[in-house]
C-alpha cells in the first residue's frame, strides 16, 4: 500500500508499506531512515493516543491515505521553562561526515541570494567533498569555512578566475521581471519527457478551470455591461421613443421646423482687428480699373485699332477672373440641372451623354500618353515584326482622339506583320465602313488560311447570301475547318444544309456534330446509315450511340433502344473508354427533356450501377432519384426507382418513395399498379396497404377500398392499423352499423386505447349516452394512463351537466396524468365557469409547478385574468411567462395581440428576434400588416405561416378570411385548394370546430369556411366590447 506524509517542511513523503505488518513504531522508524526526524519528537494527527505496537491497519489507514506529522517543539510564553537535565553529546558530531554533505541542506538552511545581488537563485552545484573537515574541528590545509572561497592568504587568481564556474550561474545576468531571481533555479537542469508531460497536465487543467469559470465570467461581464448602458444609455436610445412617432408628423408640420441656425460664434473669441489708411497707389490702381475711356491711346493707334498689342492688356482684377469662372460654371450646372422646389433634378440620360462627350485631358492624362507613346514607338522600332506592339500603339492613338494616326500605325503595322490575323482584325475594326473590306481582302490575300479572317469578312457582309458566297470561298482554301461549315449550313435552308453537311463530313469525318446533324435532317433508313457510318468513323463517341437509341424510339422501334444503348456501352467498353456513370446520367435527363423517354429509361437501366459499392446502392439511388426529382426530371428519377425495385423488391422504404413520387407526378392508375406490385413484395406493409386503399377511397371507389382493407387484414392479422383503418372507411362514408361491427372484433382481438376511443367517439355521434359512458370507463379499466379516455369522459359529464362528476372525471386523470396538460386546462376551465376566478387560478397555479416552463399554461392563466377585466395582472402574468419560456412562440403570439396598438410593432421585432421561424409569431406579424392596409406584406407573411406549418388550421381559416377580403377569385380558388390538400389538423379554434359532434363528417373546406365566419363575428365582438 502507498502511503503518504506531510512533513511541515511543505514536502510530501511517500512510503511503500504492508499496512497488516507495519506497526506505528515501524513507521517512525522508516520516517527516521528517510528524513533524520528523532523518533521521540514524531507527533502524528489524531493517532498519538494509540499505541506503538498497533498496526496501520487497526488504525484505519486505507490506500492513499495522507498523514500529517507535526513535531514537538519546546518554548513559549505559557510558563517558566523547566530545567533540563543536560543531553549526552552525540557521538555523529565527532564522526566523518557522508561524502558531499552539507551542513544545513536537510532543513534547508543553505546559501541564498537577495535582490541586491541582482543574480538568479539556482541548485546547489555538486561541491567538493569536505570529508576532510569536521564539524567544530580545524580545516585541512589549504580549506577553510565559506563555499568556494579559499584562503584569503593563500588564494591564487586561478581560483578567482573559476569562481564564476564553481557558482553555476553569471552574477551579472539580468535580473528577470517576471520570474524575479528564481530565473535560473533549474536552468541546467534537463527538461525530459517527463517535465513535457507534466506540463501538458498543468496546461490541460488551467484550460479545464479556465473553461468552468468561463460562464461566470461571460455572465459578470454582460451583467456590467448591461448596467453600464442602462446608467450611460445613448441619446439613440433615449430618444428612441420619440423617433418612432415621427411618422405621424405630416409634410407640412415637418416643414414648418424652424433651422438651427450656426450659434457657435457666441463661443468664438473676438480677433483684435485694426485698420490703417489706404496707401494712394492702391486708390489710384482702382479708380484706373474702373474708368471707361472713349479714347484710344497712341499705341493702339499705331496698330491701327484693330489688334491688341502683345501684353498690352494685363489682368490686373483677379477678384473678377474668379467671378467669371464661377459664372461659366454656373451656366454648365444649369444645363445638366433643374431646381424645383429647392430640389436638384438631374436627368440622367442627358448627363451620361454630356459624360460620354467630355474628354478629360489634364496634365497628368497629357504626361501619360507621352510617355506611353514613346515606350511603343519604341518597341516598333527595335521589333518591327511583333504585331502586339502595333496594335497597342494604334489603340493608343485612338484612345488619345487621333484616329487618322492610328489608322496610319496600324496600315504599316500590317505591311511589317503580314501574317498576322489579329494585326488584319484590328485594321479592319480601325478602318471605316466603306475601307474594310478591301483591309480584310488583303488581309485573306496574305493569310488565306484564316479561318478568323474570313469569318470578319463574313460579318462585313449585310446580305446572308452575300455572307454564304465568302464562307464558300473560305472553305475552298479551308476545307476541313468546323467553324467555317457550321457558319455556312446556318445560312442555308434545310436542303442545302444537308447537301453542305454531306461534304462537310466528307471533309471533318472526326466532328462528331456534323454527324449528329446530317442524321437528323436525313430520312429513318438514310440516317442510320450515316450513324453508321459515324460508328465506324468515331469509335468512342457515345453520343452517336445515344442518337441511334432516339432515333429508333422516334420511329416507334422501342424494342430496339435498349439494345443499342447495351451495345453501345460494350463497344465503348472493348474501345477502353471509361464508362462516366454522372455523365451518362445527365445524357438521360436530356433525352428526358427532348421528349426520348424510352432512351432515357434504357440509359439508366444500363449504366445506374456501374461504379458504386453493393453495400452502397440502395442509399446512392435514392440520392440519385430524389436530386433528379429536384432539377424537374420525373421520367429519369421514376427510371432509377424502377432499377431500384428490380434489385430491392422487398424494400419497403423505395416502394414508398416511388409511390411518393407517383402521387406526386403521376396519375392514379399508375400509382395503383405501382401499389399492387408493392403489396405482392411487401405483404407485411401495412403503410403499403393503407396508401392503397386511401387512394380507392379518395377516388370514389370505396368498394375498392373495403377489398384492398380485407387482403391487407388477410395478409396481417389482427393490425390494428388496418382495424382503424377500416372503421375511418366505414365510419367517414355514414355507415356507422359497420364501423361498429369492425371496432367489436378490433375489441375482441385485445385492441389499444386508440380502439377504445374510436369505440366511444362512434356511440357519442350516435347519441348513446350510456354505452359511450360504458365504453369510456372500461377503457380506463384497462388504460388509466391514456388521457384522451379522461378527457372524453369530462366532456361527457359537462354536456350532460352534472359538472361534479366532470370534475371528479378530471381529477381522476390527472392522478393517472399529472403532466397531462390539456386535462389541467379543462378542469381550469370548469372551476372558472363554476367557482370562478380565484379556484381557476389557484389550480393553474398548481399545474405550472408541476409542468414548469409550460407555455399553454401561462397562456391560459394570462388569457383567464383578461376574460375578468385584470389588465394589470395579465401583463404581470405575461411578463414572467416570457422570462420563463423566453423562445415559445405562443406567448411571444399573445403578447404581440394584447400590446398597445402603438407597442405592437416593437414588440413583434422583439418576438421576431427570439423566434424567427416560428408561424405563430409570423401570423401574428402578417395581421399587423393586414390591419394597416399593407395587403402585398400581410399576404406574404401569411403564406410564410401556412408554409411553415400547413397542418394548422387556424392559419388557413386567416389567410382565406384575408383573400376574402382583399383578394380576387382566383386567389381565393388556390387558397382554399392548398387548404384541402393540406388536411389541418390541429389549431386551437380548428379543433373546437372540426371536433364538435355537428362537423364530424364535414370535409375541410366545409370546416374552413365556417371557422371565418366564427373569426369574423369574434372581430365584430371584440370591436362592440372595444367601444363600450
Amino acid at each position: 500500500m502507498v502511503l503518504f506524509i506531510s512533513i511541515p517542511n511543505s514536502s510530501t513523503l511517500c512510503l511503500n508499506i504492508n499496512p497488516r505488518k507495519t506497526t506505528l513504531q515501524t513507521l517512525k522508524e522508516s520516517i527516521f531512515n528517510q528524513t533524520l526526524i528523532p523518533i521521540h519528537l514524531q507527533r502524528f494527527f489524531n493517532l498519538d493516543g494509540n499505541s506503538n505496537n498497533a498496526t496501520i491497519h487497526d488504525l484505519g489507514i486505507v490506500d492513499y491515505s495522507t498523514v500529517m506529522l507535526n513535531f514537538t517543539l519546546n518554548g513559549g510564553v505559557g510558563g517558566p521553562t523547566p530545567v533540563q537535565p543536560p543531553k549526552p553529546r552525540l557521538e555523529f558530531l565527532n564522526s566523518k561526515p557522508p561524502t558531499n554533505y552539507v551542513a544545513g541542506l536537510g532543513r534547508g538552511a543553505t546559501g541564498f541570494t537577495t535582490r541586491s545581488d541582482i543574480g538568479p537563485a539556482r541548485a546547489a552545484p555538486d561541491l567538493p567533498d569536505r570529508s576532510a573537515t569536521t564539524i567544530g574541528g580545524a580545516a585541512a590545509a589549504g580549506v577553510v569555512r565559506g563555499r568556494g572561497k579559499g584562503d584569503e592568504d593563500e588564494g591564487d587568481e586561478g581560483e578567482e578566475e573559476d569562481e564564476g564556474e564553481d557558482k553555476g550561474y553569471d552574477e551579472n545576468q539580468k535580473f528577470d521581471e517576471f520570474e524575479g531571481n528564481d530565473v535560473g533555479l533549474f536552468s541546467n537542469a534537463e527538461y525530459d519527457e517527463e517535465d513535457k508531460e507534466a506540463d501538458a497536465v498543468w496546461d490541460a487543467i488551467e484550460k479545464r478551470m479556465d473553461s468552468r469559470r468561463k460562464d461566470r465570467r461571460e455572465a459578470r461581464l454582460k451583467e456590467e455591461i448591461e448596467k453600464y448602458r442602462a446608467s450611460n444609455p445613448k441619446i439613440t436610445e433615449q430618444f428612441a421613443d420619440l423617433k418612432r412617432k415621427l411618422y405621424t408628423i405630416s409634410a407640412n408640420e415637418w416643414d414648418s421646423i424652424p433651422e438651427i441656425g450656426d450659434y457657435s460664434l457666441r463661443n468664438k473669441k473676438k480677433r483684435f482687428e485694426s485698420f490703417v489708411p489706404v496707401p494712394d497707389t492702391l486708390l489710384e490702381k482702382a479708380r484706373k480699373e474702373q474708368e471707361h475711356v472713349s479714347a484710344l491711346d497712341p499705341k493702339t493707334r499705331a496698330a491701327g485699332g484693330t489688334e491688341t498689342p502683345w501684353a498690352q492688356t494685363p489682368v490686373t482684377d483677379l477678384t473678377a477672373v474668379g467671378e467669371g469662372r464661377g459664372t461659366v460654371l454656373s451656366l454648365k450646372l444649369d444645363r445638366l440641372s433643374d431646381s424645383v422646389s429647392g430640389l436638384t433634378v438631374v436627368d440622367p440620360k442627358g448627363y451620361l451623354t454630356d459624360l460620354k462627350s467630355m474628354k478629360i485631358t489634364s496634365d497628368a492624362e497629357i504626361s501619360d500618353i507621352k510617355k506611353a507613346r514613346l515606350l511603343l514607338k519604341s518597341v516598333t522600332q527595335t521589333n518591327p515584326k511583333h504585331p502586339p506592339g502595333w496594335i497597342a500603339a494604334a489603340r493608343l492613338e485612338e484612345v488619345a482622339g487621333k484616329i487618322q494616326v492610328a489608322r496610319q500605325l496600324i496600315q504599316r503595322g500590317c505591311e511589317e506583320c503580314p501574317k498576322s490575323e489579329d494585326i488584319w482584325v484590328e485594321a479592319c475594326r480601325l478602318s471605316s465602313p466603306d475601307e474594310a473590306k478591301a483591309v480584310i481582302a488583303r488581309g485573306v490575300k496574305a493569310i488565306p488560311n484564316s479561318v478568323k479572317l474570313w469569318l470578319q469578312a463574313a460579318k462585313l457582309e449585310q446580305d446572308e447570301s452575300q455572307k454564304s458566297k465568302v464562307l464558300r470561298k473560305g472553305l475552298e482554301h479551308i476545307p476541313d475547318s468546323v467553324r467555317l461549315w457550321k457558319a455556312v449550313v446556318e445560312l442555308g435552308n434545310e436542303e442545302q444544309a444537308r447537301v453542305l453537311l454531306h461534304r462537310a463530313v466528307e471533309c471533318c469525318p472526326l466532328h462528331v456534330e456534323l454527324w449528329l446533324a446530317l442524321a437528323r435532317l436525313e430520312t429513318y433508313d438514310r440516317a442510320r446509315i450515316v450513324l453508321n457510318k459515324a460508328r465506324i468513323g468515331l469509335p468512342k463517341e457515345p453520343a452517336i450511340w445515344i442518337t441511334a437509341a432516339k432515333l429508333e424510339e422516334a420511329n416507334g422501334n422501342s424494342a430496339m433502344v435498349g439494345k443499342i444503348i447495351e451495345r453501345g456501352i460494350r463497344a465503348l467498353e472493348r474501345e477502353g473508354l471509361v464508362i462516366d456513370r454522372e455523365a451518362w446520367m445527365k445524357e438521360a435527363e436530356a433525352a428526358e427533356r427532348a421528349g426520348s423517354i424510352e432512351t432515357c429509361r434504357a440509359i439508366i437501366s444500363h449504366t445506374i450501377w456501374i461504379g458504386v459499392e453493393e453495400e452502397d446502392r440502395k442509399r446512392t439511388w435514392v440520392a440519385d432519384a430524389e436530386e433528379c426529382k429536384k432539377r424537374g426530371c420525373i421520367e429519369t428519377a421514376r427510371a432509377i426507382y424502377a432499377y431500384a425495385l428490380t434489385i430491392f423488391v422487398t424494400k419497403k422504404s423505395i416502394w414508398l418513395k416511388a409511390a411518393q413520387l407517383e402521387k406526386s407526378h403521376g396519375t392514379r392508375e399508375s400509382l395503383d399498379s405501382l401499389l399492387r406490385k408493392a403489396v405482392t413484395y411487401c405483404p407485411r406493409a401495412e403503410v403499403l396497404w393503407l396508401m392503397g386503399a386511401k387512394e380507392k377511397w379518395l377516388a370514389g371507389e370505396v368498394g375498392q377500398a373495403r377489398k384492398i382493407l380485407q387482403e391487407a387484414y388477410a395478409a396481417i392479422p389482427n393490425a390494428e392499423e388496418i382495424w382503424l383503418a377500416a372503421f375511418k372507411l366505414e365510419f367517414e362514408n355514414h355507415e356507422p352499423q359497420r364501423a361498429r361491427i369492425i371496432l367489436a372484433k378490433a375489441r375482441e382481438s385485445g385492441g389499444t386505447e386508440r380502439v377504445w376511443m374510436k369505440s366511444a367517439i362512434v356511440e357519442r355521434e350516435l347519441g348513446n349516452v350510456e354505452e359511450e359512458r360504458k365504453f369510456l370507463n372500461e377503457g380506463l379499466k384497462r388504460f388509466p394512463s391514456f388521457f384522451k379516455l379522461w378527457l372524453m369522459l369530462g366532456q361527457l359529464e359537462e354536456r350532460l351537466g352534472q359538472l361534479e362528476k366532470a370534475k371528479e372525471a378530471y381529477d381522476s386523470g390527472l392522478k393517472h396524468c399529472p403532466h397531462c396538460i390539456p386535462v389541467w386546462l379543462s378542469l381550469a376551465n370548469l372551476e372558472e365557469k363554476t367557482s370562478g376566478l380565484s379556484k381557476a387560478r389557484a389550480i393553474l397555479t398548481m399545474a405550472r409547478k408541476k409542468n414548469p416552463q409550460n407555455p399553454e399554461l401561462w397562456l391560459a392563466a394570462v388569457r383567464a385574468e383578461s376574460r375578468h377585466g385584470n389588465k394589470k395582472e395579465s401583463d404581470i402574468l405575461m411578463a414572467k411567462a416570457l422570462q420563463e419560456c423566453p423562445n415559445s412562440g405562443i406567448l411571444w403570439a399573445a403578447s404581440i395581440e394584447m400590446a398597445p396598438r402603438p407597442h405592437r410593432k416593437t414588440k413583434s421585432m422583439d418576438a421576431l428576434k427570439k423566434c424567427d421561424h416560428d408561424a405563430l409569431v409570423i401570423a401574428a406579424v402578417a395581421k399587423l400588416f393586414w390591419h394597416d392596409r399593407k395587403v402585398d406584406k400581410a399576404r406574404n407573411w401569411l403564406n410564410r405561416a401556412v408554409t411553415l406549418a400547413p397542418d394548422i388550421g387556424d392559419f388557413w381559416a386567416l389567410y382565406y378570411k384575408f383573400e376574402l377580403q382583399h383578394g380576387d377569385e382566383d386567389k381565393q380558388r388556390d387558397v382554399l385548394k392548398r387548404c384541402v390538400a393540406a388536411e389541418p389538423k390541429h389549431g386551437e379554434r380548428w379543433q373546437a370546430i372540426s371536433k364538435a359532434v355537428e362537423n364530424s363528417h364535414q370535409p375541410t373546406d366545409s370546416i374552413l369556411k365556417k371557422l371565418v365566419v366564427a373569426l369574423g363575428k369574434e372581430e365584430t365582438a371584440a370591436a362592440e366590447n372595444t367601444k363600450h
